[in-house]
């Protein structure tokens, strides 16, 4: 998936079908699969949080705080928007 995920439109699709499925562990893993894409020293530089830190929180085991969430997707390039449920 990383080769795939090189562009902010390219993860933005990719985390939407994540979080279209709800389960919050494939969410945090899909986000950890466009860090690791981006390069996690660039993104921990980005962001300012230690890369071991975002190895921890963003792994399939991970439990990341919705900080280190929103700083993670500004990083790369995309956000999070409320949309009406259909």
């Amino acid at each position: 998936a990383a080769e795939a995920l090189d562009t902010p439109e390219r993860i933005a699709r990719y985390l939407e079908a994540a979080f279209e499925d709800g389960d919050p562990a494939l969410i945090a893993a899909a986000i950890g699969d466009a860090a690791r894409a981006h390069g996690m020293s660039d993104l921990a530089r980005e962001t300012g949080l230690a890369r071991e830190a975002l190895y921890r929180a963003l792994s399939d085991t991970g439990n990341p705080e919705f900080t280190t969430v929103l700083k993670v997707l500004k990083a790369l390039g995309v956000k999070l928007a409320p949309i009406p449920g259909l």
